[in-house]
């Protein structure tokens, strides 16, 4: 069975999508379309380009995530306690470049470089621009900036996803006069960006989205001092806005799961860490799917 898909953000928790993955292809489901923000358009991606479950399980095996952190001039050489005072001058601690390098491997080895190496539609990617200060999807919205959608690098969409504030440089995107827009983690404006198919009414196909926390009623934020209140405060710009829209429009169509106790930014992951997560992801999807109608 054909389905669209939506897959979360949620840094290296996205481990957790390969095992909900592996279970979805057992039962002969597949994606014609699917969409993500920051790491769930990293794993929207490779999926758009048909890595399969076992493929992902080997490239993520591999990986030291900790290889895609390259740090900026301002903070590479500052003791661990200051290097978030570099920020202020390169506006995050590492550059991001390996990791843009990295997706951009692993996609070209399945021959995409650029959307026009995809299905019209098949892969959509939430970004913020804070220059000008909206939500952008990526590729539709590249003409805005008088670039032609198919011919943006894949990598690059992603990379510009990925790039939590303060954690990544902004990516810059130039529109046709040259002036440059700096852009950041989508996951400030949409997290989960079920509405990007659930506006169209006329789908054909079934809408299934992965997220990448407990479901919305066992969450809450205990808040007892300043940093406290900083990460709530930027846990509900990422998930008010989507997490309304899904109670709106009933939570049929999300598997949850509840990836609790690991950072966003926990690139020190061991593999069994990593192998813990796809359990995880496979045994939540198990457990949704048996009351799953499609």
């Amino acid at each position: 069975m054909l389905l669209d898909g939506v897959f979360a953000g949620g840094g290296v928790k996205a481990f957790a999508f390969i095992g909900a993955l592996e279970e979805l292809e057992k039962r002969h489901y597949r994606f014609k379309r699917v969409a993500g923000t920051s790491a769930g358009a990293l794993m929207a991606s490779l999926v758009a380009a048909d890595y399969k479950s076992n493929e992902l399980n080997e490239v993520m095996e591999e990986l030291n995530p900790e290889t895609l952190l390259d740090p900026t001039p301002w903070t590479r050489h500052l003791p661990s306690l200051l290097k978030w005072l570099g920020v202020y001058w390169g506006l995050g601690l590492y550059k991001g470049d390996r990791l843009e390098e990295w997706i951009g491997e692993r996609l070209a080895a399945k021959g995409v470089r650029t959307f026009s190496d995809l299905p019209s539609q098949a892969l959509r990617i939430i970004a913020a621009d804070l220059t000008r200060g909206q939500m952008i999807v990526l590729p539709d919205d590249l003409h805005r900036y008088g670039i032609i959608p198919e011919t943006f690098p894949v990598a690059r969409a992603v990379r510009m996803s990925c790039s939590l504030p303060y954690f990544f440089q902004p990516a810059k995107l130039f529109d046709k006069k040259g002036e440059g827009a700096r852009i950041v983690d989508g996951g400030i404006l949409s997290n989960f960006p079920m509405w990007l198919f659930r506006k169209e009414e006329n789908a054909k196909r079934p809408l299934l989205g992965f997220q990448l926390n407990p479901e919305p009623d066992d969450m809450r934020n205990e808040i007892t001092n300043a940093l406290d209140l900083y990460s709530a405060v930027f846990e509900t710009m990422q998930k008010g806005h989507d997490a309304r829209y899904v109670e709106e429009h009933k939570q049929e169509n999300v598997v949850y799961i509840p990836v609790d106790k690991i950072k966003t930014t926990s690139f020190s992951l061991t593999k069994e860490d990593r192998r813990r997560l796809a359990r995880l992801g496979r045994e939540s999807t198990i457990e949704y799917l048996k009351s799953w109608s499609g």
